[in-house]
């Protein structure tokens, strides 16, 4: 079973997926995955997250297959709509404790694990703390989903490959692949991708958007925490409320999607934080008349520290 070391370093918590010796993701790091999501949701002191593999040339390989064959042996073969159907009613049941015990030992059980998995990454996309991911190898299948829910991927450059393989074991991706890739880089560029199945080097990833920025890998993780602590030390309430708009409102019809921006507009402005840095703007600009944030040093010095008027607080 794998499992996910976290150690905090100021307001960044670094993860590293821990699966030897081939760095499958399974069950292990999932359950990992998802304390390290409840603690980015939970702890006001965690403003952002790297992710990142202990393998000395993967991120995550994949999923495990062996599970994922396992779980079709399991149950009948179904149609799209009956899976459809089959996945809501797990995906109800699993918010009753008593339910999911239950499930976890009949053939429903890859229904609540792959409703599960997805969960999380949805969590992530929604969360008020920064996930980023340190790709410090290959990310196939899995792994490369597990990189398409983080907010920014950086990778290592060198002779790795990202990508979505399923369709070469004869099914799709399941864990966000097309949904994410998609929305990422286009319907086109995205269903070849996946229709062909081949992976891509750092460089092709950076050129198409499917990956930020490349590192050294010596400097990898160096550079992950470095832009991980800048974005993380923006306040959470507003890193939540832009991820919600972007993810889930992106995805709507204009209308909609503006009206899931006002919202999060509407409830951030509300916070107390929002509040003390619009007073702290204002007095800037009643003590000198002029804009703040057009003042380049003004400038630097919040997007330091994150939020206008915090550095008022330093020594």
């Amino acid at each position: 079973m794998g499992e996910v070391r976290v150690e905090q370093r100021g307001r960044v918590v670094l993860a590293t997926l821990v699966n030897p010796p081939h760095a499958l993701m399974d069950a292990g790091i999932v359950d990992g995955l998802e304390s390290l999501v409840d603690r980015a949701e939970s702890d006001a002191g965690v403003g952002a997250v790297v992710l990142t593999g202990e393998h000395a040339e993967r991120f995550i390989a994949h999923y495990e297959v062996r599970e994922l064959l396992d779980g079709a042996r399991s149950g009948p073969s179904v149609s799209p709509r009956v899976a459809k159907g089959s996945l809501r009613v797990a995906g109800a049941l699993r918010r009753v404790p008593a339910a999911q015990r239950t499930l976890a030992r009949t053939p429903a059980a890859g229904l609540v694990a792959i409703e599960r998995f997805h969960e999380i990454l949805l969590r992530m996309n929604r969360c008020g703390a920064v996930f980023l991911a340190a790709l410090n190898g290959s990310a196939m299948g899995g792994g490369c989903e597990l990189a398409l829910a983080c907010d920014v991927r950086i990778m290592a450059d060198g002779p790795y490959l990202i990508g979505q393989p399923e369709i070469l074991l004869g099914f799709p991706p399941g864990g966000g692949g097309t949904q994410r890739l998609a929305r990422l880089l286009g319907r086109a560029r995205a269903l070849r991708l996946v229709l062909d199945g081949g992976p891509l080097g750092p460089a092709e990833a950076v050129e198409i958007g499917l990956v930020d920025e490349l590192a050294a890998p010596d400097r990898l993780i160096d550079r992950a925490l470095a832009l991980a602590a800048r974005l993380g030390s923006r306040q959470k309430t507003a890193i939540g409320a832009c991820k919600r708009a972007v993810y889930d409102g992106g995805s709507l019809p204009l209308p909609a999607g503006l009206r899931v921006e006002r919202a999060e507009f509407l409830a951030a402005l509300g916070t107390h934080q929002a509040q003390v840095a619009m007073q702290a703007y204002l007095d800037a600009f009643d003590a000198t008349g002029q804009l703040p944030l057009y003042d380049s040093a003004t400038r630097e010095r919040t997007l330091e520290t994150g939020l206008f008027g915090a550095e008022l607080d330093g020594p």
